[in-house]
């Protein structure tokens, strides 16, 4: 069927953005349009321009035989900092506390748009670090690791508290809760992860790290390597992290449950985009 341009660029974008992460020929789009290829390499230049100039992402032209074009979302430093605004002004809400001085999130994890911005966010960040698993721990860490997952076209594999006789066997691991000390046991179905997979771990809420510490541990029995560790809230003040490189969007540095009162501030993410700014500077001036 032969398009005309406009519908073109309209139908190329919108295959794209289905397909983050994934390898297009530039033989599939002539064949689906009955087009040139250097036509269709046009439209592609156009399409890029376009992600670039507004923030959306950009693409990536694969040379050789086997090659074509790939989309990459990615998200403007302004456009992060404005979802970490957005975050910290949601969080601090007085409602949230919960008794014990506990949050509630669970409305945000449940809301599609502001889970989507927050995985665009971490994928972003991860998207040269060839990703092959989205990691995390059920249950609220779920809908966020799936958004990250989906920017990044790569599946989601879960870590669980107990065995289910659905996920066939399993390797469990013994490890330390970082705030209450206690010994838990943490479970990962075989089949879920291939060895020497390259996995990037996601968290809704971080306090002594002991959660992620141990997703980190259960990665060693599959002989996998951590790409990185995303993190949506970290509590700060606590008295031994047993995590130490992860980029966290939000920091909460104070609850006080008697005045109602919740602390927070952006997380150690605006320290990586200044250290992101300096190596990119260094690289020009070499």
């Amino acid at each position: 069927m032969k398009f005309r341009r406009s519908s073109r660029l309209v139908d190329m974008t919108n295959h794209l953005l289905l397909h983050p992460q994934h390898l297009v020929s530039l033989s599939y789009f002539a064949e689906k349009y009955d087009s040139a290829k250097s036509s269709i390499s046009e439209d592609l230049a156009i399409i890029k321009q376009t992600f670039e100039q507004q923030g959306i992402g950009t693409l990536i032209t694969v040379a050789g035989a086997a090659g074509g074009v790939k989309f990459i979302p990615m998200v403007g430093e302004e456009e992060a900092s404005e979802v970490v605004k957005e975050l910290c002004e949601v969080i601090a809400n007085p409602d949230r506390l919960l008794p014990g001085g506990y949050l509630y999130l669970t409305d945000i994890l449940g809301d599609p748009r502001i889970v989507n911005k927050i995985g665009k966010v971490f994928a972003s960040i991860y998207s040269n670090h060839e990703v092959d698993v989205v990691m995390t721990v059920a249950t609220k860490g779920i809908p966020l690791a799936y958004a990250v997952a989906s920017y990044l076209d790569v599946p989601v594999v879960i870590v669980r508290h107990g065995n289910r006789v659905t996920e066939g066997s399993t390797v469990s691991i013994n490890y330390v809760s970082g705030s209450t000390k206690r010994i838990q046991t943490m479970v990962l179905a075989k089949r879920s992860l291939k060895e020497g997979s390259n996995v990037l771990i996601i968290d809704d809420f971080m306090k002594a790290g002991g959660t992620v510490n141990g997703m980190v541990s259960i990665l060693e029995e599959f002989n996998a390597n951590l790409k990185g560790i995303g993190v949506l809230v970290e509590s700060e003040g606590v008295e031994e992290r047993l995590v130490d490189e992860y980029i966290s969007l939000v920091k909460l540095t104070d609850v006080d449950v008697k005045e109602k009162q919740i602390k927070v501030t952006v997380g150690n993410y605006e320290s990586y985009l200044k250290q992101v700014e300096i190596e990119d500077e260094m690289g020009e001036e070499e």
